[in-house]
C-alpha cells in the first residue's frame, strides 16, 4: 500500500502524550529538569522533520511491524486517521535526540516512507 506523501496530524499534541513523555523522561533525567522540559514542550511550536532524520538523530532502532503498537498505528495511518505530533528533546550532552513520546508512531510511518515529514515539538 502506498501512503500519501503527507500523513495526517492533529493540530496539537494530545494531553496524555505529555504524561507519557514525562514518565519516560523521568527515567533519563531528574524530576526537576523533566518538569521544566514538559512546560517547555507544551509551549513549543509544531515543527516538522523527515522520519529518517529523526531516526538518525535519535540513534534508536526501527521497531518491526510485528510490534503490536506499531501495527495499531499503521492501521490508523491506512484509515487516514490523524496522529498526535511527536515530542522530542535534544540531549546535547550525548549528541542525540530523545523521542520522549511517539516512538511507535514514528516506526509505523517510517515503514511506509522514510521521507515523510513528521510533525513534532522539539526542545
Amino acid at each position: 500500500m502506498q501512503i500519501q506523501k503527507r500523513s495526517k496530524w492533529l493540530p496539537d499534541v494530545e494531553e496524555h502524550n505529555y504524561t507519557a513523555a514525562e514518565s519516560y523522561l523521568t527515567l533519563l533525567f531528574n524530576e526537576r529538569d523533566v518538569a521544566q522540559m514538559i512546560i517547555r514542550l507544551k509551549s513549543a511550536v509544531i515543527v516538522q522533520f523527515k522520519a529518517k532524520d529523526i531516526f538518525m538523530a535519535s540513534q534508536r532502532s526501527l521497531l518491526g511491524i510485528s510490534n503490536s503498537r506499531v501495527e495499531n498505528d499503521r492501521k490508523k495511518i491506512r484509515k487516514g486517521k490523524e496522529l498526535s505530533p511527536l515530542l522530542l528533546v535534544r540531549d546535547e550532552a550525548h549528541g542525540n535526540v530523545v523521542i520522549a513520546d511517539g516512538y511507535h508512531r514514528l516506526c509505523a510511518i517510517y515503514g511506509f516512507n522514510e521521507d515523510i515529514w513528521i510533525k513534532c515539538k522539539i526542545i
